[in-house]
């Protein structure tokens, strides 16, 4: 999915030529589930273009700053914010995390975030895709520790990460007093294992809820639960 040139939701309207980071599952799934309910200030880290802090954007009334590393991104980011009914509510910036929480001290009651992924494999031959895919530019650790950071008291953050990573992110979270809140894990369908997993934290020790979400049904079918996720966003749900 995603690999033209633009990406049409109900309400805006994806360009991603330049981007190394197409429209896809995971940002979809993240923008559709995040929790925005009280929330005034946004941040989303590594907005590539744009897609999470749109659809964060169209469902509430927050400020929203994006940022993003990759040069070219950040500028079609910023060209997909201009086209949205939104523009006025999203900044992006053209920063590394860990330049603009070093030159910020502002904080935010949601953070979000489609991180860097693959550790220790093999690098795509293109680089601004690769620095978009690999964690050595955003690993685990520093996410979790500058957003605390960032977060308020009252605050709560949202991520999505490849299945595999569950136990890294139980054992990182709490050595920057983040906690896990809410868990959905993801299966492509019902015969396939979970391969992603939604995860919402914050500063306060809370159990957990958890619930599990499939994509498609056997037949190739979109599973009726994503479609409820995602119905604000596509044209033919």
């Amino acid at each position: 999915m995603g690999r033209n040139n633009y990406f049409q939701f109900k309400q805006f309207r994806i360009e991603q030529k330049r981007s190394a980071m197409k429209v896809g599952i995971d940002g979809i799934l993240l923008g559709a589930w995040a929790d925005v309910h009280d929330c005034n200030t946004i941040l989303d880290i590594g907005t590539g273009t744009g897609l999470i802090a749109l659809m964060l954007a169209q469902r509430s009334k927050a400020r929203i700053t994006a940022i993003e590393i990759e040069k070219n991104a950040a500028e079609e980011a910023s060209e997909n914010v201009a086209a949205s009914p939104w523009e006025k509510r999203v900044d992006v910036q053209n920063v590394s995390l860990q330049n603009f929480a070093a030159g910020s001290n502002q904080q935010f009651d949601l953070i979000v975030s489609n991180p860097p992924f693959f550790q220790n494999s093999l690098k795509a031959g293109n680089e601004n895709r690769s620095l978009a895919r690999h964690t050595d530019s955003l690993p685990y650790k520093t996410l979790m520790e500058i957003t605390s950071t960032l977060l308020t008291e009252e605050g709560r953050c949202a991520f999505i990460f490849p299945a595999m990573a569950l136990k890294e992110i139980e054992n990182l979270a709490p050595l920057s007093q983040l906690y896990l809140k809410r868990i959905t894990m993801v299966a492509p369908n019902e015969n396939k294992p979970v391969n992603r997993i939604l995860v919402e934290m914050s500063k306060k020790e809370n159990s957990t809820e958890a619930d599990s979400l499939q994509i498609y049904n056997n037949d190739g079918s979109w599973n009726d639960n994503f479609k409820r996720l995602t119905r604000d966003y596509y044209l033919n749900f």
